[in-house]
């Protein structure tokens, strides 16, 4: 059966990671607070940024810039999407 935690992100109880996403502090704190679900939307959101940003992920400030944005994205205002971005249908 599948661990179910409140989740910071989407506002509801949902189904929790069966392991944390990444090492380190952030990580730990994803996999206690963020469930699987709210993951999976930002795998989505990483790689729309990763592609109209065209990121490098061998660069260090790429990597950086990406972190950041999973912070903002899973714990402060959001992760915005780059200006002029339009979703294909």
């Amino acid at each position: 059966m599948s661990q179910i935690i409140f989740c910071c992100k989407l506002q509801k109880e949902a189904e929790a990671m069966k392991k944390q996403p990444f090492p380190g502090p952030l990580g730990e704190k994803i996999f206690k607070n963020i469930s699987q679900k709210a993951w999976d939307m930002w795998l989505a959101h990483q790689t729309m940024l990763i592609n109209e940003y065209r990121l490098n992920l061998i660069d260090p400030q790429a990597r950086a810039f990406l972190h950041e944005e999973m912070e903002k994205y899973f714990f402060g205002n959001g992760s915005e999407k780059p200006v002029g971005f339009s979703p294909r249908e």
